[in-house]
């Protein structure tokens, strides 16, 4: 799996097939439901995402961290 980190930008990485499976039938939805993200932003470059990957963004606030998923097209 390959994630960034540094202390501006948050944690992306990229979820392995037999993940992505796992999240989509715990949701109950197809991977085109997900908010989208271009495989030509920066983030997604950086970690060698490709379109038709499913990423994890870990985000952070005052309550806590939550992961915030992303489906990656052209």
């Amino acid at each position: 799996m390959v994630s960034t980190q540094s202390r501006l930008l948050v944690k992306h990485e990229v979820i392995s097939d037999s993940e992505a499976k796992k999240i989509l039938k715990k949701f109950k939805i197809t991977v085109d439901k997900f908010p989208k993200i271009l495989e030509t932003d920066p983030q997604v470059v950086k970690i060698g995402a490709k379109a038709g990957q499913l990423i994890i963004i870990h985000r952070n606030d005052p309550n806590g961290s939550y992961p915030y998923y992303r489906y990656v097209v052209k």
